[in-house]
């Protein structure tokens, strides 16, 4: 267990609780963005939070992964790979945060500002010079707190999922270099 403060923890996620994580994405996933899909967000959670894709993903020897925890409970999750690269940026020393979702009712906590802190700092002490993200334009408030803490637009891509309205597809590539 990670201490971030006395009421903020970060859990890495084992293998034994997919299950877990399945059901707190069923929760909140949609609750962000299910106006994004045709079939409310159904798809894109059966397919990235199935037992398969999350043992997948934690089986990454360069990722970490965690069940973010606020007030003793589980409100969301966070990965992170290390020395993945955006494609255009030399530096060598790069980690992309790969996923963070919170649940709606922590709102207006500081969650993620400490989260991303955490991640400045640990990523300094392992000589990490850069930190980058895939993010949602059509989600201005998660666009606009990461512009916040600094973050900068480098390029965009396009979603490729069938299933995503098309006016929805596009995400920011942005950065931050660390001092």
């Amino acid at each position: 267990m990670i201490y971030l403060s006395d009421n903020l923890q970060l859990k890495s996620i084992l293998s034994s609780e997919s299950s877990t994580l399945f059901k707190l994405m069923e929760e909140v996933y949609p609750l962000a963005y299910s106006h994004f899909w045709k079939d409310k967000g159904v798809w894109y959670v059966n397919s990235q939070y199935s037992k398969e894709n999350i043992l997948k993903e934690l089986s990454v020897k360069n990722a970490d992964y965690y069940f973010i925890v606020f007030n003793n409970e589980i409100v969301g999750n966070f990965r992170i790979i290390w020395d993945e690269k955006l494609e255009g940026i030399s530096e060598k020393k790069q980690v992309k945060l790969h996923r963070i979702y919170l649940h709606k009712k922590t709102q207006g906590n500081g969650i993620g500002k400490k989260i991303l802190l955490w991640l400045e700092n640990k990523s300094k002490e392992k000589g990490y010079k850069i930190i980058w993200l895939d993010a949602m334009d059509e989600q201005p408030q998660a666009f606009n707190f990461y512009k916040k803490q600094g973050y900068k637009y480098h390029s965009h891509t396009f979603l490729p999922f069938d299933l995503l309205y098309d006016k929805v597809r596009k995400m920011s590539q942005i950065f931050k270099i660390l001092d």
